[in-house]
């Protein structure tokens, strides 16, 4: 078919009354259908649910005789520790486990650089005047959150393929109020994108002209790949080793958690950093807690005790919900292909579809979904103050509904991004 740029005024007429028909059957339906936030489904919290069993009966100790019930070992247990430094690239003594959020983690990791600055700091960042934080878009509305509370200005980077425009960020970096970057480097939500080893060796070695300028590596979705073939798998390099070789060892705090490996509400949690930006960090956060709850860690590790449990576990994962990504990219080729109506990327993992309609239209297709009783994240959700200057980009949540709500949700989101389109170019 021809794209709707090339139709005429009486073509797009016609496909209007097409579609105006299907959204009045859809009306019909009385739908309530929800493809908001990226959540695990039940049927994944399931596979962990045996997780606490036994725990009074084996034994509450953990490998160095530590008694997880008491007091003590406030950095986390040896062997969580091992299990984050495999799945990130890095070693064990780098590690920091926390409780459940990382979000919480990179939250505290902030404010402690807000009140005191860091090592590296001319002083707090608190009183750094017209503060700015680079956020690559589209990207995830929490973490920009965090650093406008923080009073940053939040400066929006391009996100390529390949990861951040590495062009634009270099010269932002020359202002020496730019302290710092957000980044989710693998399958990015919600694109699904994965950082090139180039652009992870540009963002270590980069001249930044704050002293203590600071890259957030939220790595969570590191592990979380729909397809078992490691040749179709995110890889990326150890970041703090690249920081360390490019001779900016601090340059780096990571961040992964558990969340959606076994519990969303109860998993693990960790910072990985290099030795003087972990000092700091631990004696300050020992002022704050003794320590994350260790019961929990040694529950976690019993569950999935090494990196290769941990790969069995991804992979049930894996089988939960690439049909339900599969499902959702087939409508969109099926419904939208040739319109020229939307484009979007085919991630390999993560948790996210991030879908670009005709600039000026996202707004009009989440008003229309939600009208029909279909639920999206808010359009401009995925930019800072959630202010997309294109509208166009809407972020897909395929984890948590069932294939048969994925199927009716998909459809009426499709018919609305035609529709929305339609209606532009008869505008123009």
């Amino acid at each position: 078919m021809k794209s709707y740029k090339e139709m005429s005024k009486e073509e797009l007429q016609a496909e209007r009354e097409v579609l105006l028909k299907r959204v009045e059957e859809f009306r019909a339906m009385n739908l309530s259908l929800n493809m908001t936030r990226g959540k695990p489904a039940p049927d994944q919290l399931d596979m962990s649910n045996h997780m606490y069993d036994n725990l009074s009966d084996t034994g509450f100790k953990s490998e160095d005789g530590s008694d997880t019930r008491n007091y003590g070992v406030p950095t986390g247990l040896p062997e969580v520790k091992r299990l984050f430094a495999d799945i990130l690239r890095t070693s064990a003594d780098h590690i920091y486990i926390g409780n459940g959020s990382s979000l919480n983690l990179m939250f505290d990791s902030i404010m402690r650089a807000m009140v005191f600055g860091e090592h590296d700091s001319p002083k707090p960042w608190s009183q750094v005047e017209g503060r700015k934080w680079l956020c690559p878009v589209p990207g995830y509305d929490r973490h920009f959150k965090v650093t406008e509370t923080c009073g940053f200005e939040l400066i929006p980077v391009p996100l390529k393929e390949d990861g951040p425009d590495m062009d634009i960020v270099e010269e932002l970096v020359k202002d020496p109020l730019v302290l710092g970057m957000w980044n989710v480097p693998c399958y990015t939500n919600p694109d699904g994108y994965v950082y090139s080893e180039e652009v992870c060796k540009r963002l270590a070695s980069m001249k930044t002209a704050a002293p203590d300028f600071r890259l957030y590596w939220d790595n969570a979705y590191c592990v979380h790949h729909l397809y078992n073939d490691e040749a179709k798998q995110g890889r990326l390099p150890d970041i703090l080793g690249l920081c360390e070789e490019a001779g900016n060892p601090s340059r780096v705090y990571e961040f992964a958690s558990t969340s959606k490996i076994t519990f969303a509400s109860a998993g693990i949690s960790c910072i990985a950093c290099n030795e003087e930006n972990y000092k700091r960090a631990v004696k300050l956060i020992g002022v704050q807690t003794i320590g994350a709850n260790k019961v929990n860690q040694l529950a976690h590790i019993r569950l999935i005790p090494d990196i290769d449990a941990l790969k069995a576990h991804m992979s049930k994962h894996a089988d939960k919900i690439r049909p339900k990504f599969e499902l959702t990219l087939d409508i969109l080729d099926k419904e939208l292909t040739g319109t020229g109506a939307a484009t979007w990327h085919k991630p390999l993992g993560g948790y996210f579809i991030s879908v670009f309609t005709v600039p000026g239209t996202a707004k009009d297709v989440v008003a229309r979904c939600n009208e029909l009783g279909v639920a999206f994240t808010p359009a401009g959700a995925t930019y800072p103050y959630g202010n997309d200057p294109d509208d166009s980009n809407i972020r897909v949540a395929p984890s948590f509904p069932t294939l048969e709500d994925i199927n009716k949700a998909v459809e009426v989101f499709s018919v609305c991004v035609k529709l929305s389109a339609v209606e532009k170019f008869l505008s123009i």
